[in-house]
């Protein structure tokens, strides 16, 4: 356009502005919307009575023990968060992981206790091993390797103490092979069939779990998770990876992490059109804390922004440790 030419002049007819002009007029056309019914909340349940410790790497997020746990949930519920996931962080390890499946453990007596005391309110645990080993890995070390079917069958009976103390979701996390058909066939077997299962269907090996390992004590004590967690260079694998888990009974898939695997959310809700999870993890939760505490984002604004990136992918839960901030932020 000339100094000369006005937008009447070239018949500019269609003005993109004219529906951002208020916040009322943006929320009219708005295309992508959070609801906190989206978000589920992870817990991470320790022994322990009156437990309430923060983890240094992630402000705002604790080690719970239940009776603290049962109140970070009815908390969450009050601000419109009807889920959680719950990770257990027991007392003792050993080299099998057997604690994941102990009746008595932070994880089982977390679900009867919500269960009881917070009504309404959806039930997720976290099935893997890497919580509950000395050795930090995903599943049963034989000769220096993960081996895949010995930690199978520990998956399926950590998967049926939770289904037993009531669980609503499993949601196997270890990435082994047939984990999925097993523990499905288990619970069906057992008269669970309506335990639902969200699988980590393409969890990668991300360098953005590091805060998640320091509130779980889970770091590998050697080597690392290569063997078992996707290459993020690979999105046509995670395909693969959700289609088997997919035959093999899973009710939700998920994508983890969330903000670096965009696109991989995206053409997995396109590919299936399957209920689709991504986990906002704890790296990406910390880095925005971390910015915010020096000064250099807005935190609530960036909080949404990133959420609703997620959303915006096709993500149909989001798993956040931000969940309450942005129910309250968006009520």
């Amino acid at each position: 356009m000339t100094r000369t030419q006005t937008p009447a002049a070239l018949n500019l007819t269609r003005r993109l502005r004219r529906l951002r002009r208020t916040p009322a007029m943006r929320a009219l056309v708005r295309e992508t919307r959070l609801s906190p019914d989206m978000f589920m909340l992870p817990l991470f349940v320790c022994d322990g009575e009156g437990v309430r410790r923060e983890v240094p790497s992630m402000p705002g997020v604790f080690n719970l023990s239940v009776d603290e746990a049962v109140k970070e949930t009815a908390a969450a519920k009050a601000d419109g968060v009807h889920s959680v996931i719950l990770f257990g962080i027991p007392d003792r390890k050993d080299d099998i992981g057997s604690l994941a499946y102990d009746p008595e453990a932070p994880v089982q007596a977390a679900i009867r206790a919500i269960k009881r005391e917070v009504a309404g309110v959806l039930v997720a645990t976290d099935v893997c091993l890497c919580e509950y080993t000395d050795h930090g890995h995903c599943g049963i070390v034989i000769d220096e390797e993960i081996a895949n079917d010995p930690t199978v069958d520990q998956l399926v009976r950590a998967a049926l103490s939770h289904a037993a103390a009531g669980a609503d979701i499993v949601a196997p996390s270890d990435m082994m092979d047939g984990r999925v058909g097993a523990i499905r066939h288990a619970l069906d077997e057992r008269g669970f069939e309506n335990t639902a299962i969200m699988a980590y269907a393409a969890k990668y090996c991300s360098a953005f779990y590091g805060p998640f390992r320091d509130a779980a004590g889970s770091a590998p004590q050697f080597g690392d998770r290569r063997s078992h967690q996707m290459d993020p260079a690979n999105a046509a694998e995670a395909l693969r990876e959700v289609e088997l888990d997919i035959a093999e009974g899973a009710d939700i898939v998920m994508v983890k992490p969330a903000i670096t695997y965009l696109d991989v959310i995206a053409r997995v809700k396109d590919a299936f059109d399957f209920p689709t999870a991504a986990y906002h993890v704890s790296g990406e939760y910390a880095m925005l804390k971390a910015a915010a505490r020096n000064g250099w984002i807005d935190e609530p604004r960036a909080m949404l922004e990133t959420l609703t990136a997620i959303r915006r992918a096709g993500a149909d839960i989001i798993i956040t440790y931000y969940a309450r901030e942005a129910a309250r932020a968006i009520a």
